[in-house]
């Protein structure tokens, strides 16, 4: 039995999400659908993270067990023929049996790009958030400061999430303006459920002046999701990387896939 990696990118827009559902069309069905085709048998895989409706994949990772030995490209080339073109397999890799796409994992990265403008743009839709009015960068950064380090982030969690525990490690928050765009960067050892939409509510809310900075450490402090801003819009999020220990050798995600990739290209790992 061999123990399989891919690397996957999908456009979530097109899907209820990650995980398989009874009544709904899913990126795991989906990729699992195909990866049947290809190897003429069954394959379940294990996803690093599921994410939500809507939401992105640049760096997703899964792995499946299977008793085909198939070069590593076949697999590539061989899935993405039956997948549909909004998913696509970037890489695979074997990996040995101590390799588990989410338990191995030490960190998350996502993006958020959000255009501010008066007027949304159709060439965005799904690919961006869009908010109409300006927004404070300075009061958004000093608000996103005191998130920072390990907390009990049950004021961002929603009521479905289904983590152990909510007490989350977030290294970082990294806020960029490239013309009418503000490019949010958040890393962590994981993320609840509609987390980082549940951030984003309130960085924009403090954003826009509806709360001054210091609302935002009030409302960690509170632990009630009810103190915290409506979530955030899905379209714009992308879970970018995730981070494996070096013996693993997990290849970087094909970030230059998105027009504004290059922006964290000094703070994440390149193909």
């Amino acid at each position: 039995m061999m123990r399989i990696a891919l690397g996957i990118q999908y456009d979530g827009a097109a899907f209820c999400g990650w995980q398989s559902q009874p009544h709904g069309k899913t990126v795991q069905d989906a990729l699992e659908r195909a990866l049947a085709e290809f190897a003429q048998t069954p394959l379940h895989t294990t996803v690093a993270g599921r994410t939500d409706t809507g939401v992105h994949g640049l760096g997703q990772v899964v792995h499946f067990d299977t008793e085909l030995d198939r070069a590593d490209f076949s697999w590539v080339r061989g899935t993405n023929a039956f997948l549909p073109p909004t998913v696509g397999v970037q890489w695979a890799k074997p990996m040995p049996d101590a390799f588990h796409a989410r338990f191995s994992a030490f960190e998350r990265t996502y993006y958020y790009a959000l255009y501010v403008h008066p007027v949304r743009s159709p060439m965005l839709d799904s690919r961006a958030g869009w908010i109409h009015t300006p927004l404070d960068d300075d009061a958004m950064r000093e608000a996103a400061a005191c998130l920072i380090g390990e907390h009990d982030f049950s004021s961002f969690r929603s009521s479905e999430c289904q983590s152990k525990t909510p007490v989350k490690h977030l290294y970082q928050i990294d806020i960029r303006r490239v013309g009418h765009f503000l490019h949010f960067r958040f890393r962590a050892n994981a993320f609840l459920h509609h987390m980082v939409r549940n951030l984003m509510g309130c960085l924009v809310a403090v954003g826009r002046g509806r709360y001054p900075a210091e609302w935002l450490a009030e409302v960690l402090a509170g632990r009630d999701r009810n103190r915290a801003a409506p979530t955030f819009m899905a379209d714009g999020l992308y879970l970018a990387h995730v981070g494996y220990p070096a013996e693993f050798a997990v290849p970087p995600a094909q970030l230059g896939s998105v027009p504004w990739s290059g922006v964290w290209a000094d703070l994440d790992p390149q193909p």
